[in-house]
C-alpha cells in the first residue's frame, strides 16, 4: 500500500512540474476580430511562446556571470527582444485585454506612415504579408521616433486594426510572447514562422540604420 501511494505521489509531483513548466513557457490565445486577416482568422487558437521574450535584466546579469555574452538587442529580455516581422501577443498600456499584431518598428527607429506605406528611417518597408493593401494613418501616432525598449505594431488588415496608429508606442515590458503556431482548427494548423520568415527575408534586403 505504501508503495502504491509513493508511486501515485511521484506521478502527481511529475505531472505538477510538467504543468508548471508548460504554464511558464507557453500560453494559448484565441484570435478575436479581423485585424490580422489574412494571416490569422477570427476564432483561431494560437500557442504563444512566452520564454523567448522572458523579462530579465540580461545586461546587468552578464556583468556578474562569467562567460555570459549578451546581445545589446536583447534589451530587457532574457534571450532577445521582438524582431521586425514577428507576430506577438501583448497588452497596450492602460488596457485590460490582450492584442495580437505584427512588429513593424523597433526601439530607436523613426516610424512614419505616408504615401500608403510604412517608412522606417526614411526607407519604405517591404511588407509582402499584406499584399498590395495600402497603409493609411489618421491617428495621433503616424510620425514618431521610438524610445529605447519601445515597439510599433500594426495589424495585417490595415483597414480594420486598432494598433499603434491610434494606441501609440508599445513598451517592451508589455510584450507577453511570440505567436508560435495555429493549433485550431486543424485545417488551419500552421507554424507562424512560415509567415514571419517571408517578411523577414524581404526586410533583410534593406540596409536599416
Amino acid at each position: 500500500m505504501a508503495r502504491v501511494f509513493r508511486e501515485l505521489l511521484e506521478a502527481f509531483i511529475l505531472a505538477l512540474i510538467v504543468f508548471m513548466v508548460i504554464q511558464g513557457s507557453v500560453r494559448n490565445f484565441r484570435v478575436q476580430g479581423a485585424s490580422m486577416n489574412p494571416t490569422l482568422e477570427s476564432g483561431e487558437y494560437l500557442l504563444v511562446n512566452k520564454l523567448v521574450y522572458f523579462p530579465i535584466d540580461a545586461q546587468r546579469l552578464s556583468q556578474v556571470i562569467p562567460f555570459w555574452n549578451v546581445d545589446e538587442s536583447a534589451g530587457g529580455f532574457a534571450a532577445r527582444g521582438p524582431k521586425r516581422g514577428e507576430v506577438i501577443v501583448f497588452r497596450f498600456p492602460g488596457e485590460t485585454r490582450d492584442f495580437v499584431k505584427r512588429v513593424v518598428g523597433l526601439p530607436g527607429e523613426h516610424v512614419e506612415i505616408r504615401e500608403g506605406g510604412v517608412y522606417i528611417g526614411g526607407q519604405r518597408l517591404p511588407e509582402p504579408y499584406i499584399g498590395s493593401v495600402e497603409t493609411t494613418c489618421n491617428g495621433d501616432y503616424c510620425d514618431l521616433t521610438l524610445k529605447a525598449d519601445e515597439y510599433y505594431v500594426l495589424g495585417d488588415n490595415r483597414g480594420n486594426s486598432n494598433d499603434s496608429r491610434r494606441k501609440g508606442r508599445l513598451p517592451g515590458e508589455n510584450v507577453l510572447g511570440k505567436v508560435w503556431f495555429v493549433y485550431w482548427p486543424f485545417s488551419e494548423m500552421n507554424l507562424l514562422d512560415s509567415f514571419s520568415t517571408v517578411a523577414q527575408g524581404a526586410l533583410r534586403e534593406v540596409p536599416w540604420p
